[in-house]
């Protein structure tokens, strides 16, 4: 989808309706200083601004102030202003010069938001779910970029480094074209670049389901963990994901009522389309991982009962030994304490002077020792 070429579609100028504002030259609201980044120096969030006319960068301010006042004068004009982290001052200079609604400039500044769009009157907010994959980490990163999108402006605000919408500002630049259907065309190419995103993130959690199915079936200990962990990202990757379909089903609801061009229409069906494939995959996912959770803690269990049962047969060939030893010892025990009574040598002991004792004292010995055999032999002892 990345590759996609953006087609010449029809401007939609007639249908865009500047904002009400002072007249040219008028003074205009001063704009809250920026942030300072610590070593005394005012930070500004702006990353870029400009304003297009019939799809041309015609001005490119260097302050917002400058972008107000270019906004005005020129007609037909379209502001782009991109924001990174910007502070609750700079939101309240465009919120006061935009008219936008105070509960979306909230969520902007907040963040963590999940994907939806909003409608306040002539504005839309919209809240995006980036998503991009860490090759050395082996893991996703989260972003987010809210939208803000006017009759003649687009406000984006990102709080992560991701997506990169310089890339889409620069491709827009380089469609004069689509970029001429104003700020709609602006939010589709947003769109297009979040789901493009999408797609290396579907293609390394594939390759990472891939090798812990490996590892389970090669008994890695460390598997439960891992699987465990990329469960929890493929949630939340279906967190960004599944609610942005919601988002184009609204936008496409409002194709009549707004007037959208046929060929953008056609736009942001693509992107739906690609959007689907995306959710559907990271739905596989999850049910895969779900089975694989499953299928290692059968391994598991079947390694235990056969380290069991090996510890089982081991205990009792070692009862077996000690059976063995006990009947022996008891054997040898017998005669060893016949000889020590008869070694005693009293004078009263029986049979010390008979002529017959000692014959005697060796054929008890034995008589004692083989009748012990025979009884531990009879109970499988030897």
């Amino acid at each position: 989808m990345s590759e996609r070429s953006f087609k010449p579609i029809r401007t939609l100028a007639d249908r865009v309706t500047r904002r009400t504002g002072p007249p040219a030259g008028a003074p205009l609201r001063p704009v809250p200083p920026a942030d300072h980044d610590g070593t005394g120096q005012r930070r500004s969030s702006v990353v870029d601004s400009a304003i297009y006319v019939d799809g041309a960068r015609t001005v490119s301010p260097e302050s917002l102030s400058e972008t107000f006042r270019s906004l005005r004068e020129l007609e037909g004009a379209v502001a782009w202003i991109g924001l990174y982290r910007p502070n609750h001052d700079e939101l309240a200079s465009l919120a006061a010069e935009f008219d936008l609604h105070e509960l979306a400039v909230e969520d902007a500044i907040v963040a963590h938001q999940r994907p939806k769009l909003e409608r306040y009157g002539d504005t839309l907010f919209v809240v995006l779910r980036a998503a991009r994959y860490l090759d050395e980490a082996e893991e996703v990163e989260f972003g987010e970029v809210h939208v803000f999108v006017g009759p003649d402006f687009v406000i984006t605000v990102r709080h992560s480094e991701a997506p990169d919408l310089s890339a889409v500002r620069r491709r827009l630049e380089s469609n004069p074209d689509l970029l001429a259907l104003g700020p709609e065309a602006i939010l589709y190419a947003i769109l297009d670049r979040v789901v493009d995103g999408y797609v290396p993130v579907v293609a390394g959690l594939e390759n990472d389901i891939d090798e812990i199915e490996t590892e389970v079936f090669h008994g890695d200990p460390e598997v439960s963990r891992r699987t465990y962990e990329l469960t929890r990202e493929v949630i939340e990757f279906e967190r960004a994901t599944k609610p942005l379909a919601a988002v184009t089903q609204a936008l496409s609801a409002g194709f009549e009522k707004y007037g959208t061009d046929e060929e953008l229409r056609r736009y942001l069906r693509d992107v739906e389309d690609h959007l689907i494939q995306v959710i559907e995959q990271v739905d596989g996912f999850r049910h895969l991982l779900r089975d694989i959770l499953t299928v290692n803690a059968t391994l598991v269990a079947q390694k235990q009962n056969e380290e069991m049962r090996i510890l089982t047969e081991a205990s009792n060939a070692q009862n077996e030994e000690v059976k063995k030893i006990s009947a022996w010892a008891a054997i040898l025990f017998a005669p060893t304490l016949i000889g020590t009574v008869y070694g005693m040598n009293f004078e009263n002991m029986p049979e010390l002077r008979w002529q017959l004792g000692y014959p005697f004292a060796v054929v008890l010995m034995g008589l004692v020792s083989v009748g012990l055999h025979g009884v531990f032999k009879r109970r499988g002892w030897i």
